[in-house]
């Protein structure tokens, strides 16, 4: 069984979008979310987030979500640290790349926000 999953580091450029997930992953799912407004911005926050999970969006400006992912994978605090992308390119082309990047799943967008915590629970409890 994985250790609890408490805190998600998670990265997405839209406000509308990076409000309602924080807001249901926190109220919904109870987790400390630690909300950056772009890939750079979560590299950044990493080291210091002590973060179960990383959540991002792919698509992003400046630094993308497997960009991050990238640079992460460089550092120790978070070399180890599962991923999920979330995304609306989920074409099984897609999906297979992402997963070869390194994500543990990929979450379509559009999200239902009252199910994304059970999603990543579910995800979470796989991991094992």
């Amino acid at each position: 069984m994985p250790k609890p999953l408490t805190r998600i580091l998670y990265a997405e450029d839209e406000p509308d979008i990076r409000m309602v997930a924080q807001m249901a992953l926190e109220a919904v799912g109870g987790f400390t979310v630690i909300a950056c407004a772009s890939g750079q911005e979560a590299v950044a926050a990493a080291p210091g987030a002590n973060a179960d999970l990383l959540l991002f969006d792919v698509m992003m400006p400046g630094m993308d979500g497997p960009g991050a992912l990238q640079a992460l994978r460089a550092m120790p605090e978070t070399a180890h640290t599962p991923v999920i992308f979330m995304t609306a390119k989920v074409q099984a082309a897609e999906v297979a790349h992402y997963k070869s990047l390194g994500a543990v799943e990929v979450i379509p967008k559009p999200f239902d926000p009252m199910e994304l915590s059970a999603q990543i629970q579910r995800i979470w409890a796989s991991l094992d």
